[in-house]
């Protein structure tokens, strides 16, 4: 077997609002992103974690993550984040 055939595959999602769509259309969306990538045999599912950018529907990231794993089987659910903008590091 490859390496590449071994190597385990994830999903970012950033969770956009659409222009003129709603966060209740992206978030039906990001679950059927997240169940396609579960049927094809990826390993994790993450949302990109952002704060006060409107258009993001990924700012509340944990109520997403549960309405993903609830509506997914076998893919890893979870998020992630630089925030630098929001936590200066000094």
């Amino acid at each position: 077997m490859s390496q590449l055939a071994s190597t385990a595959l994830s999903v970012l999602d950033l969770a956009p609002i659409r222009q003129g769509g709603s966060a209740a259309e992206t978030f039906r969306d990001s679950v059927a992103l997240a169940q396609l990538t579960e049927r094809l045999g990826y390993t994790r599912y993450w949302l990109a974690e952002h704060h006060n950018i409107a258009g993001i529907a990924s700012a509340a990231t944990a109520v997403l993550i549960g309405h993903i794993a609830g509506q997914t089987s076998t893919i890893r659910v979870g998020s992630g984040g630089i925030m630098l903008p929001n936590h200066p590091p000094w």
